[in-house]
């Protein structure tokens, strides 16, 4: 991961020291925001690889940063929340979040979830010119890009990861549990529903009707799998 970029946007100085530090000993290039609003800067001017962002931000807060960003790019981005509850940190992921780390925490976990965050945005097929169809979609996966009838749709790192899984194999059920590990590639064990939350994103993104899927299906009590449709082939 030599020579990668992360923004880390926080205000308070002693967690930014900390996590500058750890990254840095990792290797990784640091740039710093105290606000919102110099994070939006930040991003735009120097378009880091991945930021890692704090949820409560003076003047404009880490949710409504991470909705321009996700708007603007796929930007990789793990929150940072002092909120505990499910819901909370739920939400993170639902606004396009790629993964979320809950305050205080063990700053050698969030190297884990950099590095595999990070992992998942540039992780390429073995055979990297190969494209994948299903139905109207075309998984490209050396751009790392999903067309759909001629259309672009913007996905995050973690989003285009799960897709890629699931059309790999279609017809093939997963269970939350090996999505979890091979999505996310750490142990997430008691965080199932974050795979419920990324697939209801990639539905309102790859679907035409995103309450009766053609693609992704639901298998009750199970997990997912991708549809059997014609097109479905590795180019």
């Amino acid at each position: 991961m030599a020579n990668r970029t992360v923004l880390v946007v926080d205000d308070e100085p002693k967690i930014v020291e900390l996590v500058q530090t750890y990254l840095e000993r990792d290797g990784y290039r640091v740039l710093v925001a105290r606000d919102g609003l110099q994070a939006l800067e930040i991003a735009r001017q120097k378009r880091p690889d991945l930021i890692v962002l704090d949820l409560l931000l003076p003047g404009l807060d880490g949710l409504d940063v991470c909705r321009i960003l996700r708007a603007e790019s796929s930007v990789p981005i793990i929150m940072l929340t002092a909120r505990s509850t499910e819901d909370d940190r739920l939400f993170g992921l639902d606004i396009g979040a790629d993964d979320y780390v809950t305050k205080p925490f063990s700053p050698r976990e969030l190297m884990a979830r950099v590095r595999a965050v990070l992992r998942r945005s540039s992780e390429a097929a073995p055979d990297a010119t190969a494209e994948i169809r299903v139905g109207d979609l075309r998984i490209d996966r050396r751009g790392h890009e999903v067309w759909r009838q001629g259309q672009l749709i913007s996905l995050t790192p973690t989003e285009f990861k799960l897709l890629l899984t699931l059309a790999e194999e279609p017809g093939r059920t997963f269970s939350r549990l090996e999505l979890l590990d091979r999505v996310f590639g750490y142990d997430f064990e008691g965080f199932e529903r974050n795979v419920d939350v990324h697939v209801k994103n990639l539905r309102k993104k790859i679907e035409p009707d995103p309450q009766n899927p053609t693609y992704i299906q639901t298998v009750y009590g199970v997990g997912y799998k991708m549809a059997r449709l014609e097109g479905n082939d590795v180019a």
